[in-house]
């Protein structure tokens, strides 16, 4: 089932590990979406998180700061969809965030896709060829 294209939705990427930064840009950028960060720092992605525009959000879990629970709150109140990356189980986090959408470390490139196409209907921005 495909969920037509993405292309030109605006995914905010919070995640500290270069190779996973770059990857996460890859499939990204293969999928036509235009990309906010990526951010590495919690500092950056709670101001980012509180001004920035875009339409999505991929969230490591732990970054360089901490955790990015701040971040998801942040995101949370302003509405806009999420996914929470990391090779954690539910206990993990904090009991607000268990029931958010989550892609398991390591993730292959079809899981990431799943997730942004799945974000964006969410988010409203369902892309060009459902329109």
């Amino acid at each position: 089932m495909t969920m037509g294209d993405v292309t030109g939705c605006r995914v905010f990427v919070v995640e500290d590990e270069t190779l996973i930064a770059v990857l996460i840009e890859d499939i990204l950028v293969g999928m036509e979406c235009k990309i906010v960060g990526p951010i590495g720092k919690l500092e950056t992605a709670l101001q980012l998180a509180r001004d920035e525009a875009f339409d999505i959000a991929i969230l490591d879990v732990t970054i360089r700061g901490g955790t990015v629970y701040p971040v998801a709150e942040q995101l949370i109140k302003r509405g806009i969809p999420f996914v929470l990356a990391s090779g954690y189980g539910d206990w993990a986090l904090p009991p607000s965030l268990r029931d958010q959408r989550r892609l398991m470390k390591p993730f292959t490139a079809a899981a990431l896709e799943e997730q942004v196409r799945l974000l964006c209907v969410e988010a409203g921005r369902p892309g060009k060829a459902d329109r």
